[in-house]
């Protein structure tokens, strides 16, 4: 009897040393959340982080954490409830570390390409220049906390980008003239853009400039020079200063192109983005939807169409990468796509021509799910 205790003793001790130790303050358990970020766990992150924060309200670095790991769980563009939650959850976690630490860069950065991301999903004019202003507002202020910061120039220059392009097609549009046809516009409506838009195309212009400054060989921060520039144009009092306004928006796209050159030559690439939350684990019932990586989906395509390079894209010498995130029903066609990255001027071109892909049918357990993954769309002046 007393040996079979005494087994019984060292079984339970030996199970309990396998177990793993739950860290027993804030720091710990940020160091977890840590490691299950880097493993992209993101969720069990959040937990951790969460963690570190109910046992120390004070504790900045847990609240920045918490929040980045919400943030990398947002899906730009969807707009369910779930992920609207997550995007709350990340920017009340920011204003606890801005609360502390009011020039904190990483909050003030995180909050504005939120504000950015959310913008990019949103169908109605209005609220989206609404929700760019309120980007550009958090970039200025990140530019006062930080005036080296390159980025902050140059997406208060694509926001301004972004409200003059709207309001520009519009106008070309109601005059029944193409995107790539050549201008200068007629009044009145060419006095009408002036009066509204002048000061924002300036305003635009000028973040670049310093963007370039910082970077001379900042080749997007050239690419948006260019087509502010060359849209500028068609607000030209002559024919002459069109063709002027022209030839220095080429100047700008050529020298974009031959600073992706000098980059590819010596490799310099942008840092990949966080790699996607791990497949779930196979329980007794299968799950209805799972998240597969961008690279091993597409060994699964089985339809591809190439998409046609817009026009005005091509003028301009725009080039890039335009990425969704998709979601893949269970007969292997494209349900949902929700814009992750990309050029303006490209992403119609790539949604007409990804909405038309088709996959093998994936399946688990035998059963057919649903699938998130990455899509990425390369646009190349080459093709």
């Amino acid at each position: 009897m007393r040996l079979l205790v005494c087994a019984f003793l060292f079984l339970s001790l030996t199970v309990l040393l396998a177990q793993p130790v739950a860290p027993i303050d804030s720091r710990g358990w940020v160091n977890k959340g840590v490691q299950e970020f880097k493993s992209a766990r993101y969720q069990d992150a959040v937990e951790s982080f969460q963690k570190a924060v109910d046992l120390d309200p004070n504790n900045v670095a847990a609240h920045l954490y918490l929040g980045t790991a919400w943030m990398s769980q947002y899906i730009p563009g969807a707009e369910s409830p779930n992920n609207l939650d997550i995007a709350n959850n990340a920017e009340v976690e920011f204003g606890h570390v801005l609360q502390t630490d009011p020039n904190n860069t990483t909050a003030l950065s995180s909050i504005a390409s939120l504000r950015y991301q959310q913008a990019q999903g949103m169908p109605d004019l209005d609220l989206k220049i609404r929700k760019l202003d309120e980007s550009a507002s958090w970039y200025e202020m990140l530019i006062a906390a930080d005036p080296q910061n390159k980025e902050a120039y140059y997406t208060l220059g694509v926001i301004d980008w972004v409200k003059w392009y709207a309001g520009w097609m519009h106008v070309r549009a109601d005059l029944g003239m193409r995107p790539e046809a050549p201008g200068p516009l007629p009044n009145p409506a060419r006095q009408q853009l002036k009066t509204e838009y002048s000061s924002m195309i300036e305003h635009g212009i000028s973040s670049l400039e310093k963007a370039l400054q910082l970077d001379p060989q900042y080749s997007d921060a050239m690419a948006y020079m260019n087509l502010l520039i060359r849209e500028r144009a068609d607000l030209a009092d002559s024919p002459e200063q069109y063709r002027s306004e022209t030839e220095l928006a080429d100047q700008w796209g050529q020298k974009a192109l031959d600073a992706k050159k000098v980059q590819a030559a010596i490799h310099i690439e942008a840092p990949p983005p966080p790699p996607p939350p791990p497949q779930p684990s196979v329980a007794s019932v299968a799950p209805q939807r799972i998240r597969v990586g961008g690279g091993v989906q597409q060994e699964n395509l089985i339809h591809k169409i190439e998409p046609v390079y817009p026009p005005l894209a091509f003028q301009a010498r725009i080039q890039g990468t335009v990425r969704f995130t998709a979601i893949i029903g269970r007969d292997g066609r494209i349900e949902n796509l929700q814009l992750v990255s990309g050029h303006p001027l490209l992403v119609e071109a790539a949604r007409e021509a990804v909405s038309q892909w088709e996959y093998r049918p994936t399946l688990l357990n035998g059963s057919r799910v649903e699938v998130v993954t990455q899509v990425d769309v390369n646009f190349t002046l080459s093709q």
